[in-house]
């Protein structure tokens, strides 16, 4: 039999394209959990996340939370993006973090620590929300059963575990994407198409333009179906279009008058970001910052999501085969599409990405809603298959507790795993979050902490007390590091530093000289130390340096170079009865304190 998801979808909503009638309220599943229990889970797991989750790139931390810490706090590192030479970072974007952050001054016990975590906290919140939102559609719209399995492979994947509450434009858009999808999937009621255009606008303009691309089979589907049908059909999926587009130009303005005011000048950032990655030209451009490999997604995705990235991507041929083995009286061409529609998303990512040469795991988090929706849709083909009973099939010959045993072993394999992988981030690289806490009581205000090789752990200037700032020390690395942002009140605002050209800022990851301090203006050092690691010149080891810096606080980091790849990639318990080479390997991640010399 077919899938619920295709029987359950109104057959008013069929080629004609009118607005759908509403069926009647299906009767209680074993599966079936409300919306506000969903919102539960899917909360305290975001809570998780925001709480203990480690920053793991450091475009995190310089592009976004170093700028909303100097709109707040008027001080903080500036990259070259937001040079308004280049301008293609979006200031209405920092700027509802930024309040974000300013409201949790006016609570009691404010730190900047807690504006941080304040600003994590509403991005799990809001995260949660939308994620309840596609949660819903596809229990009334799909199946119980598939929205149960949509929230297991979001809960307990590690990629949901750094996506959901991290300060990033792909996560802001994977947001966008979880309401623009529950959109255009819900028919009950009339279309949805101006609302879903608008949900992926908002992710498009505010957050990361490409991510506009997930909409594009819902609109194909759209304007088949109303050519298929009559003229006023054509009429009402324009006009319905129309609406759509007018509301992303109305966001579309507001990114234009709020980045405008800050970079002085008119500026249409959402261009300015397609221009860079597309059109760039010879040594500029993001291949210049590293590329990868076609199958990069393919291995990351599966290390995120274990067996629920191996399900979404069976889900359509599951769904074919299904089709073709299905009896032609419960053949229908207008829901059969429409499932089609539903599970391509996930494959027009895949594509467009999988050739571009430069490739990071967070491009891929605005298709995670999209991965767990043909993740549940492909398992619960699988299990209606597996629920055959009619002995003549190969299947039906299976006994049912060995089809549950199967079932079962693996789903717990892949929570195990997942959980696993989840604590071992945490555990392995959780340091650069710990060590700055006794800067409170020993720091003095006008201090500097200083960066040499771990320029790109520093977690944001969110961690250092007020007034206190991050300086760069000259390493190995040879690259492009941020500036800082002018902290001079010239002309009309508060805020200067966005307008001002910075110096020595480049698209071309070319050094500048100007960015590093010399360490004797350091108070403060951070620094990583691997046992048998070799020094150099540019890289000494300062943690072992006991005439010169004492040691503050230090927190175990993984040494990813001694450790084996099975360590590396799941938490495996320090026990006798793990052989020694796939045991963890571990360096320390140190504050240090510059000795005063009598």
């Amino acid at each position: 039999m077919p899938p619920k998801a295709v029987k359950t979808v109104p057959k008013a909503r069929a080629p004609p394209g009118g607005p759908g009638s509403h069926p009647k309220k299906k009767p209680a599943t074993p599966f079936a959990v409300k919306p506000i229990g969903a919102f539960y889970v899917f909360f305290v797991a975001n809570l998780l996340a925001a709480l203990y989750a480690p920053i793991q790139d450091c475009d995190e931390t310089f592009n976004y939370w170093e700028p909303t810490h100097y709109l707040s706090h008027h001080y903080g590192l500036e990259t070259w993006e937001y040079s308004p030479e280049y301008a293609i970072r979006s200031w209405l974007y920092i700027s509802l973090h930024a309040l974000v952050g300013s409201f949790r001054r006016l609570l009691p016990f404010p730190t900047k620590v807690g504006e941080f975590y304040f600003i994590r906290y509403a991005l799990a919140f809001v995260c949660a929300i939308c994620q309840m939102q596609m949660f819903r559609v596809i229990n009334n719209i799909l199946n119980p059963r598939i929205a149960l399995f949509f929230m297991m492979a979001l809960i307990f994947s590690p990629g949901m575990f750094h996506a959901s509450a991290s300060f990033l434009p792909s996560s802001f858009a994977m947001y966008t994407t979880f309401l623009g999808m529950s959109m255009f999937m819900n028919w009950r009621g009339g279309l949805k198409t101006a609302q879903g255009i608008f949900c992926f606008a908002v992710g498009g303009i505010l957050g990361w333009p490409f991510s506009m691309a997930l909409c594009a089979p819902f609109l194909i589907e759209e304007f088949v179906f109303a050519f298929l049908s009559d003229k006023d059909a054509v009429i009402d999926a324009v006009m319905r279009g129309l609406r759509g587009v007018i509301a992303g130009i109305l966001v579309l303005t507001a990114e234009f008058l709020i980045s405008g005011f800050f970079y002085r000048k008119m500026v249409v950032v959402p261009f300015n970001i397609v221009f860079y990655n597309i059109f760039a030209g010879p040594g500029r451009g993001p291949d210049i910052y590293g590329t990868e490999p076609w199958h990069f997604y393919f291995r990351n995705l599966l290390l995120n999501f274990n067996i629920w990235f191996v399900l979404a991507l069976t889900a359509l041929p599951l769904f074919m085969l299904q089709k073709l083995f299905s009896r032609p009286q419960e053949a229908n061409t207008a829901t059969t599409l429409r499932t089609i529609i539903f599970l391509s998303p996930l494959y027009l990512w895949l594509a467009i990405f999988s050739f571009q040469p430069h490739k990071e795991e967070r491009f891929m988090y605005p298709v995670y809603p999209a991965l767990a929706l043909n993740a549940a849709m492909a398992l619960h083909i699988i299990l209606v298959a597996f629920g055959k009973s009619d002995p003549k099939t190969l299947v039906g010959k299976i006994p049912a507790r060995l089809k549950l045993l199967v079932v079962s072993l693996c789903m717990i394999g892949s929570v195990d795993v997942g959980l696993a992988r989840i604590y071992g981030i945490y555990t392995a690289y959780s340091a650069p979050l710990k060590i700055y806490e006794p800067l409170e009581s020993i720091g003095s205000k006008g201090d500097s902490v200083c960066f040499g090789k771990e320029w790109y752990r520093f977690p944001s200037s969110y961690h250092l007390p007020k007034d206190m700032h991050a300086k760069f020390i000259k390493s190995e690395f040879s690259g492009l590091l941020p500036g800082e942002f002018s902290e001079a009140r010239t002309g009309f605002g508060l805020w200067s530093g966005p307008w001002l050209v910075p110096p020595g800022m480049n698209d071309q990851n070319i050094e500048d000289l100007g960015k590093y301090t010399e360490k004797r203006a350091c108070n403060f050092l951070v620094d990583t130390y691997y046992p048998g690691s070799e020094p150099t010149e540019l890289e000494p080891h300062y943690i072992l340096d006991e005439d010169n810096w004492e040691r503050v606080s230090c927190k175990p980091f993984l040494d990813a170079s001694r450790t084996h790849t099975l360590a590396r990639t799941i938490w495996l318990p320090n026990i006798p009865l793990i052989p020694e080479k796939f045991r963890r390997k571990w360096g320390e991640h140190c504050l240090l304190k510059k000795k005063v010399k009598i």
